[in-house]
Formats: structure tokens, sequence, C-alpha cells
């Protein structure tokens, strides 16, 4: 299990809803009518951003390594 930061945003008021961003993962959003929905739709969309960053990375260079980095 991983923990990301979420920042959640208001819709205009003419629009109404919500949209997020994750802090971590650039490129990674999420909207829904509410708050709930709209980090359902993020935490959906993170592991999506990852997984194609990941397979750009070895696309660029497939002789790239990987290691855990731990962060205290």
């Amino acid at each position: 299990m991983r923990q990301f930061t979420a920042i959640v945003h208001r819709g205009e008021p003419n629009e109404g809803g919500f949209w997020a961003t994750c802090l971590e993962v650039p490129g990674a959003n999420g909207q829904g009518e509410t708050k709930e929905e709209c980090l359902g739709n993020l935490r959906e969309a993170i592991p999506l951003v990852l997984e194609t960053e990941r397979e750009e990375v070895f696309r660029l260079d497939p002789k790239a390594e990987t290691t855990e980095l731990l962060l205290a």
C-alpha cells in the first residue's frame, strides 16, 4: 500500500462538482459530481499514469534498472 497526496478543488459555482490532482503523480487527475466520486476517479488514474510512465521509461531505455527507495 502506498500513500499519495490528493489536492481537491471545488468546481466553479456554475459548473459544480470537484476535481483533484495528485502531488506525487503529475498527470493523474480525477473529477466527479461528489468529492467521493472525484477521489475514486483519481484512485483509478494514479496506477494507470504510473504504469504508462514505467512503460515509457523502459521503452526509452530497455536496460534501465529499478530499485526500491524508502524515505523516512
